[in-house]
């Protein structure tokens, strides 16, 4: 007597008497390093309005130990930018009039011969002077109005020109004001006439570094540091430098100061670039907030990174950690590598054949004296 048997295709609603549903076969997983979970199926078919909560897990909770993914890099924080100073738009620098020093010249020498010829139209003039000047002898009745008022004219052209005069170096600028007002600024070189009735202000126009002491800053992590940046720049426009603020030299201190307080700092030999991306994003955080002000900054880089006093020992027990197990992991991977050649290479060639347990010893000895041979434990 023959019987047949019928088949219930999978996910029917029926099921036949006596026949027990065998565990659905669930397909496998295309993420292998990855756990994630579930969405309720009930919840798309709903016709409540009430929402329900239901507690859910994340997609991703974790990442599975021992698979050999790389962990994920923090997307470093944008660093925000404060609001820049604002300042007059008339403080610009211009250049000054200035005359050139044989003007100045002239005009002393003119004086002096002036002084000179009072004096002897005054017939105060020595004898051997008139002799040596090839004059003749003056028959003045002595200083009366006139001759007082031709020596101050002749004094003041005389101080007027000689007191104007200046040299101009390269790399040095003199800012000129009058009254509270700026009259421009002098970066011409040689023997130069200036008004002497102008107030003037040496500045310094020259490429300079400056290195700073030890300021506070801390690491990606959060952890406390103290930095040298050397810092390279110069004045660009001497108006704003000189009128605009009190003193470029501590605003530019300041600037850089509190560029450290917002950009992390990596100590050398870090994953996220070291001192290098630090050092850009400083010199573009302090050019710009230094712009404004007259100051042009080439450069701020980190050349010294220390960690501060109360967590220096923790760190450096730790960096030396750090890096004996990167050693480890080096050392390791390069013994797997070669065991793993030489095991190929034997059973390719046909020298030996090894079922799996000989296989395993050859690893186990193979693995153990790869391991003795570059001094380090198994």
């Amino acid at each position: 007597m023959s019987t047949t048997a019928s088949h219930t295709p999978p996910g029917s609603e029926g099921q036949s008497d006596g026949v027990a549903a065998g565990p659905a076969i669930r397909p496998a997983r295309l993420i292998h390093t990855e756990a994630t979970t579930e969405i309720p199926v009930h919840l798309l078919f709903r016709d409540d309005p009430d929402p329900v909560e239901v507690p859910l897990r994340p997609a991703v909770v974790a990442r599975r130990q021992g698979t050999g993914e790389q962990p994920r890099q923090r997307r470093p924080v944008p660093v925000r930018r404060r609001p820049l100073p604002r300042t007059d738009p008339e403080l610009a620098e211009r250049p000054a009039r200035v005359l050139p020093g044989a003007a100045g010249v002239l005009a002393g020498a003119c004086g002096v011969t002036g002084c000179l010829a009072t004096t002897w139209w005054a017939g105060l003039l020595p004898p051997l002077a008139g002799e040596a000047l090839r004059l003749p002898v003056s028959t003045g009745a002595g200083l009366g109005p006139a001759q007082w008022a031709a020596y101050a004219g002749a004094g003041m052209l005389g101080a007027f020109g000689f007191g104007g005069l200046t040299r101009g170096r390269a790399g040095r600028a003199w800012v000129l004001g009058l009254f509270g007002r700026y009259r421009g600024t002098v970066r011409r070189t040689g023997l130069l006439w200036v008004n002497p009735l102008v107030p003037r202000r040496r500045v310094d126009v020259r490429l300079r570094h400056w290195r700073s002491e030890a300021m506070p800053a801390t690491d990606p992590d959060g952890v406390a540091l103290r930095v040298v940046v050397l810092v390279v720049w110069r004045v660009r426009d001497t108006a704003r430098a000189l009128l605009g603020i009190d003193d470029h030299e501590t605003y530019l201190r300041e600037c850089v100061e509190a560029a450290l307080a917002r950009v992390p700092v990596e100590p050398a030999g870090g994953t996220r670039g070291g001192t290098t991306a630090a050092g850009d994003a400083l010199t573009r955080l302090v050019g710009t907030e230094t712009a404004p002000v007259g100051l042009e900054v080439f450069s701020v880089q980190p050349v010294r990174v220390d960690y501060a006093p109360e967590v220096a020992s923790a760190m450096h027990r730790r960096r030396i950690a750090a890096l004996d197990a990167r050693q480890r992991a080096s050392m390791l991977s390069s013994v797997v590598d070669s065991v793993e050649d030489t095991v190929t290479r034997l059973t390719v060639r046909g020298l030996v054949e090894l079922d799996d347990y000989e296989r395993k010893v050859l690893v186990r000895d193979l693995t153990v004296a790869f391991c003795s041979g570059r001094g380090e434990p198994v």
